[in-house]
């Protein structure tokens, strides 16, 4: 049993999302758990929240120096830094497919002797994974792509929204008198496809949907040029040949204005996208790209919707989290999530 647990403040820049709401904290309190919230000016629920269930603040950075039985909770990447990793965590460490940086990361959890159990491989007996924020990064994805296309000037820069009905009204007030643009997205059928295809349909948008079937004899499509967004929500966890690339595009007539990689990879092998190299950022959300493209890469979309997301992936997680730190074997989740980590180890 764990009976410790500190939920840490996120490094990451612009993540105002949280994978332990004061609701699941305050259950956890009541079954004797032992909570440690480290202070965060930016997470979408406040301090006095989590305070007022009886969850113990502390300063940022609390997990450093806490024992080492402790259980550190949390969403995205660590700071990069070389002390050992002596705690286990739960975070999306983003390592898993070769990303830059990964080696240093598996080297300081073996010099340390902590474990990383990664919220993208808790998975159950058929390999699904039990928590995702898929739908809320492609339902921000179909809107900053729209928000990106309406725009004279384009997207200039993300914000946070306080619900996604404001995010609603800001794309329908910018779509006023304009044409609607054809989308495409691929992955249509999956957790980021679904939650693409409701904000288009709550802004009055159809869309190409297109997913395995449509995909199986392998890119380039020369049908993605032939549309003005191309939503990319499509999971690859093996090297295909691309979707798109550069001979595709100069070699055709495309009306091809954004993309919006909702699955994000763009410096890993199995990038489906190979037209740009980075990912883009809140302050510049977008790079151009061959043939005048813009392409939208955020890593962290659901955090535009913080406070929907938060719930919803808390929601789903919780009760094989409650399992984890209550029993002493590890339920399968985690078990697949620790297989992965060391299968992966360089």
């Amino acid at each position: 049993m764990k009976k410790d647990i500190v939920l840490r403040h996120e490094v990451k820049s612009n993540e105002r999302r949280t994978p332990l709401t004061p609701v699941g904290a305050s259950i956890l309190i009541k079954d004797g758990f032992n909570v440690y919230i480290e202070s965060s000016p930016t997470r979408i629920f406040k301090d006095s929240e989590y305070e007022a269930v009886g969850c113990k603040m502390v300063e940022m950075g609390f997990w450093r120096t806490c024992p080492s039985d402790y259980l550190i909770f949390g969403l995205k990447e660590l700071p990069i830094e070389d002390f050992p990793i002596e705690h286990s965590h739960i975070y999306f460490a983003h390592i898993f497919k070769g990303q830059e940086g990964y080696e240093n990361v598996y080297k300081r959890y073996e010099d340390g002797g902590g474990e990383l159990f990664d919220l993208e491989f808790l998975t159950d007996e058929k390999g699904r994974r039990i928590c995702a924020y898929g739908y809320w990064a492609g339902y921000v994805g179909a809107a900053t792509a729209l928000l990106e296309y309406y725009q004279e000037k384009g997207l200039k820069q993300l914000r946070d929204f306080d619900s996604k009905e404001d995010l609603i009204n800001k794309i329908n007030s910018l779509a006023e008198n304009k044409e609607k643009p054809k989308v495409l997205i691929i992955g249509a059928l999956g957790r980021c496809g679904t939650g693409a295809r409701d904000l288009l349909a709550a802004v009055n948008l159809d869309s190409t949907n297109w997913d395995q079937e449509e995909t199986k004899k392998g890119g380039p499509f020369k049908e993605i040029i032939g549309h003005d967004i191309f939503i990319n929500a499509a999971l690859i966890f093996s090297k295909i040949p691309p979707f798109i690339n550069k001979d595709l595009i100069l070699n055709n007539e495309s009306k091809l204005k954004v993309i919006s990689d909702v699955s994000c990879d763009p410096n890993s092998e199995l990038n489906p996208i190979p037209i740009y190299e980075e990912i883009t950022s809140w302050e510049n959300p977008t790079v151009e790209a061959v043939g005048g493209i813009k392409i939208i890469a955020v890593d962290n979309l659901p955090s535009v919707l913080p406070r929907e997301s938060s719930e919803d992936f808390a929601e789903q997680l919780f009760p094989h989290f409650l399992e984890y730190i209550k029993k002493e074997e590890l339920p399968l989740p985690f078990q697949n999530a620790k297989k992965s980590f060391l299968k992966s180890k360089p």
